[in-house]
Parts: C-alpha cells; structure tokens; sequence
C-alpha cells in the first residue's frame, strides 16, 4: 500500500462519515498479510482465523487510539502480534502446558492441522522455528518470510535494531543446529 493510499484510509478512518467504509477497505487490504502472520504465531488455521477476527475487533475498538507516530500497516502488525501472543499463552494456560512443553504442543497442532499442506522439509523447518524462543520465533519469521526490515520490526516489535538483529543472528544458528541434527 503507498503512503498516499495508507493516508487517505487513515483519513477515512478518522471521519465518522467515512469510518465504515474505511474500515472495509482495511480489512480487504490487510486480511490476508496479517493471516499470515498470525498463522506463522499460532500454526493451527482455525486459531489463525480466530486471531485475526480478534484482531480486527481490537483494531476497530481502539482506531480512535492511532496516533499516526508509525505506519499504520505497523500498528496493525503490532495488535496482530500481540494478539497471537495473548492466544498462545491462553493456550497454554487452558491446557495446563509448561514453557517447556509448548513447542511440542504446537508441533502436535502443526502435525494436525488438515490446511498444512507443506512437504516434509517444510514440516521440519517449521519445527525448528518452533523450538526457538517466542521472540526470536516471531523476529526470524518477519525478516525470513515476510522480509521486513529491521527498522520496521523495532517499530512494530518496540525492540532496538541491534536487538532485533541478535535476536535474528541466534535464531538462525539455532536453526541451523536444529536442521543438521536427525529428527
């Protein structure tokens, strides 16, 4: 979306005239990048879809709160993330699953979600990503799948840059390690 485009919904989004229609053209431009990002959170495409509907809940509760200080594609990665986050650790709480257990669990999800219809190597990268930290999950699938730079990421994340790209450097070794062990 250009800048002028981004502005002109911002402006829709502001107007109570226009606020509906606005709103509608968000969810078309933004549905499916923030499915996506939600499903790379929460792996299941049912959770996904849940998410995302939360997310746009929030989003249209608390536009009045978009200051304009980032982009507003930032601001809705931002709530979608946070939003994917707060599933997963009501997952986990609802399940009674350890810290050390949840990536496990989210294999089993992956394993047995029906839309998955990636091939085995796929299936092992996903896992790998799964045995990393929340936060280094989420920072390598913005700058591997999405291909966001870092500057954007600290906005979207509120990390510095230098964070991020340690985070990144971290998850990508442990990857690595991850992929050249048998599993």
């Amino acid at each position: 979306m250009t800048q002028e485009a981004e502005n002109k919904l911002i402006a829709g989004l502001a107007d109570p005239k226009t606020q509906q229609a606005a709103f509608s053209e968000l969810v078309k431009e933004f549905s499916e990048p923030l499915y996506w990002q939600i499903r790379k959170i929460v792996l299941s495409h049912d959770d996904a879809n849940d998410v995302l509907q939360n997310t746009f809940i929030k989003i249209w509760t608390s536009i009045e709160n978009f200051r304009g200080d980032s982009k507003l594609s930032t601001w809705l990665y931002r709530i979608a993330i946070n939003e994917a986050i707060t599933f997963l650790n009501k997952q986990k709480a609802a399940n009674n699953i350890s810290i050390d257990d949840a990536d496990t669990y989210l294999v089993s999800r992956l394993e047995g979600d029906e839309y998955f219809d990636g091939d085995e190597a796929q299936l092992k990268l996903q896992k790998a990503i799964l045995t990393l930290p929340e936060k280094q999950r989420i920072v390598f699938n913005l700058k591997y799948f999405d291909e966001m730079k870092y500057e954007e990421m600290s906005e979207v994340l509120e990390t510095s840059v230098g964070a991020l790209k340690a985070s990144y450097h971290h998850a990508v070794k442990k990857i690595e390690e991850f992929l050249s062990v048998e599993h």
